[in-house]
């Protein structure tokens, strides 16, 4: 069981539920998680010598809310951001928002995505650069994750932080003063501050919409030693190409009803759950992001504009230049999957024509909606 197999028989279902609330970029993804590895996509033909048999391999939809692509990106990932990692500890930062705005930032997301990924990398920013604390300039990467272990809302986003700041003036590198980074009291009241005043700049309607209570409520952060470089952005890359939930943790799918399986936060224990198809799918498609919107941001001296600061830190550092592997021809290798052979090309499946953009669904959605 699989989650396509699932939106093919029970997706019309949910757009009689929905309708036209459903948001385009939700159809977008639902329609090439169905399309994903099938006829509709073309694919490549190949042939085993050994065993004399031909292979079919079908494209991928590379969508990135998928759960049958993306999964090979994260080392590939990983191999990258090696080029620029520290000899340093790092940490994992995160930042939250009270459960009181989640059902607004859901119907609203990219406005308090975008919300989110200012106020919270300007604190950062902000703390890391008071002498108290470091004294310098940060650098450090960020990425949105929605999803709890069974599938609910809950926006926040993780950075990792080498355990300092980069003096430019002095060209040093000031390491951080105390063993937790900077204090999370202080960031979190940084944060909750910026946040309210970034709402009301960008969305005074939404601004005033919202309880005044929420102001006084806790934005909490949390500050979290990695150790190094690469245990630390091995632990984000996890989430980088990541879905909501994987098909492999999918039980089964019977009687209108979905089970599956997570792992109990805390005491990491393998729990199950039944949801309805239509509960299932909703929960599943609220982490589908806008099209467009850059889950992963890079900070500081990790940012591509800040050039010249980073080679004063590569300089400073002495870090040498990473090779990175050539995996272009791994790319272009396939291998017989009974005998491990390598196999020959012999053609190419051209995809059926394209269809009008969400056409699947515009005709059904508006049938639904005049009822």
């Amino acid at each position: 069981m699989d989650i396509a197999t699932i939106f093919r028989s029970y997706f019309g279902n949910y757009v009689e539920r929905f309708g036209a609330r459903i948001p385009s970029f939700h159809l977008k993804a639902v329609n090439a998680i169905m399309q994903c590895r099938t006829r509709e996509l073309g694919g490549d033909v190949y042939y085993c010598k050994s065993c004399r048999q031909y292979h079919y391999a079908y494209h991928s939809c590379k969508n990135r809310h998928c759960p049958k692509c993306g999964n090979n990106e994260s080392q590939k990932w990983v191999e990258k951001q090696k080029q620029k990692m520290l000899p340093l500890d790092y940490f994992m930062v995160t930042f939250t928002i009270p459960q009181e705005l989640r059902f607004v930032c859901r119907s609203n997301q990219k406005l308090f995505y975008s919300i989110m990924f200012k106020v919270s990398s300007n604190a950062l920013k902000t703390l890391l650069g008071d002498p108290r604390y470091a004294g310098g300039k940060a650098g450090f990467v960020g990425i949105l994750h929605t999803w709890t272990r069974q599938l609910h809302y809950h926006p926040h986003i993780h950075f990792i932080v080498p355990g300092g700041a980069f003096d430019v003036v002095k060209n040093r590198w000031n390491s951080a003063k105390y063993d937790f980074l900077i204090p999370v009291l202080a960031l979190s009241k940084l944060y909750r501050k910026n946040f309210e005043e970034e709402l009301k700049k960008r969305d005074l309607q939404i601004y005033r919409s919202l309880p005044t209570h929420i102001w006084r409520m806790g934005f909490n952060t949390n500050s979290k030693l990695m150790g190094n470089g690469e245990n630390a952005f091995g632990y984000l890359a996890k989430y980088l190409h990541r879905v909501a939930i994987s098909n492999s943790n999918i039980i089964a799918c019977k009687d209108g009803k979905v089970t599956f399986r997570y792992r109990e936060s805390g005491s990491n224990k393998t729990k199950y759950q039944t949801v309805t198809t239509i509960e299932f799918m909703r929960r599943f498609l609220q982490h589908i992001l806008p099209c467009g919107f850059q889950k992963i941001r890079y900070y500081g001296f990790l940012n591509a504009a800040a050039k010249s600061n980073w080679e004063k830190i590569k300089t400073y550092f002495q870090l040498k230049k990473i090779v990175l592997p050539d995996q272009s021809e791994s790319e272009q290798v396939f291998y017989c999957s009974k005998c491990k052979t390598k196999m020959l090309h012999i053609a190419s499946i051209l995809r059926k024509s394209r269809a009008p953009p969400l056409g699947t669904f515009k005709k059904y959605i508006r049938t639904v909606s005049a009822r």
